[in-house]
Formats: C-alpha cells, sequence, structure tokens
C-alpha cells in the first residue's frame, strides 16, 4: 500500500512539475531531479545550489550604440519630421548578459539612476518626447518602457559648452525598470524619439542609467 502511495505521489509530482519546466528554464529531463531534490533552492546536477545573478549598475551612452548608433552626428541625423517617433539609438545585448533599462529603487532615491538627454543646435534644443524601449532580436515584439518629455532631460542653454545635467535634483531619476523582462543576447534596448520643435542640430548626448546582469 506504501509503494502504491509513493507511486502515485511521484506520478503526480511529475503531472504538476513538468508543465512548469520550460518556464522555469530547465531544459533537460534530466534536471527535473535536481529540482525536486533541492527543496532548499534550485540545485544544478552536481547538487550545487544555483546563485540568482546580481546585477551591476552602469549607464549607456550614443557611443555604447550599435554600428550604426554610435556617434552624435549620427544620432541626430537620424531625427526627422516632427510629429512621427524616430529611432535613434539602439544597443545589441552581448553574449551571457541581460539587462534592464533604469537602476537602484525608489526606496533609496540617491541611490536610483538618474539620465538627461538633449539635441540642439549651438543655439537651441529641439523639443519633443523620448521613448525608451526594449525589443526581440527578430524586432517582432517592441515594448516601451518609459516616455518622457525631453524639456526636462537637459539645462536650459544649449550655447553653453555642455548643456547635459549633473545634479541628481536636476534630473529625472529612471530606476531600474524591473516590472518589464530582461532583455537577454542579441536583443536590443534602443531610443525612439519624437520632435515636436526642431532645430538645425550640431550636437546631441545623452546617459541613461542600466542594470546589466551575467
Amino acid at each position: 500500500m506504501k509503494r502504491k502511495l509513493s507511486h502515485l505521489w511521484t506520478l503526480l509530482t511529475l503531472i504538476f512539475i513538468l508543465p512548469l519546466v520550460p518556464v522555469m528554464g530547465i531544459g533537460a529531463l534530466g534536471d527535473l531531479g535536481s529540482l525536486l531534490g533541492g527543496l532548499g533552492g534550485l540545485r544544478t546536477g552536481s547538487g550545487k545550489t544555483v546563485q540568482a545573478r546580481q546585477g551591476y549598475r552602469t549607464d549607456v551612452q550614443i557611443v555604447d550604440g550599435d554600428a550604426a548608433f554610435d556617434t552624435a552626428a549620427e544620432v541626430f541625423a537620424l531625427i526627422g519630421a516632427v510629429g512621427t517617433y524616430w529611432r535613434v539609438w539602439e544597443m545589441t545585448i552581448p553574449a551571457q548578459q541581460f539587462v534592464h533599462w533604469g537602476y537602484g529603487s525608489p526606496a533609496t532615491p540617491m541611490n536610483q539612476g538618474y539620465m538627461f538627454f538633449y539635441a540642439a543646435s549651438a543655439a537651441a534644443f529641439d523639443v519633443g518626447v523620448v521613448r525608451l524601449l526594449q525589443e526581440n532580436a527578430r524586432r517582432t515584439r517592441t515594448v516601451p518602457v518609459a516616455e518622457l518629455a525631453d524639456v526636462g532631460l537637459h539645462g536650459l542653454v544649449a550655447a553653453i559648452a555642455d548643456p547635459s545635467l549633473i545634479n541628481k535634483n536636476d534630473m529625472v531619476a529612471l530606476p531600474e525598470k524591473v516590472e518589464y523582462p530582461l532583455v537577454g543576447e542579441d536583443s536590443r534596448i534602443a531610443i525612439d524619439y519624437r520632435p515636436d520643435v526642431l532645430v538645425v542640430e550640431t550636437q546631441a548626448a545623452f546617459k541613461i542609467p542600466i542594470t546589466v546582469y551575467q
């Protein structure tokens, strides 16, 4: 009787666990035994506990973009007519990395990420909306993560040597966007820009926080 109950319990466990296997990223049935045997946490086939990835904080700038998006001249040349969103920057995630836009948490505001963005002539700024995106490798799914009016993302005077913002009290916060899926290898993070007022741009720059897991 005990043996029959044991077999029944094993069968029920497999029925309920197997549908979860692809979701949990366990690709081989051989790993199922490790999962069932590691009630205190997910373990590898060797019995070692799999540690959660630890993210580190960094920022992306124009120079971090893919080949067609890694200079200021390329970025502002991609800004087209007013009222339309234009892809002005994108970065492909390298091997063995996962990325979220933003870093830190609003719970610790001085330790979260802050950003600036501008496109300008020698005397005035473009005025528009910055859209932060994540996109899969095949470009069949694009997810907007944030939309921000750029009037709050730069200094007041374009004619000064550098209109970038550096004081956190003047900048827009971008904490880690944990409510969105991680962006994996060969997928992209990207920026679309919708100009509402255009100038003849001669400069562009941004610094936007991200969290990298590897």
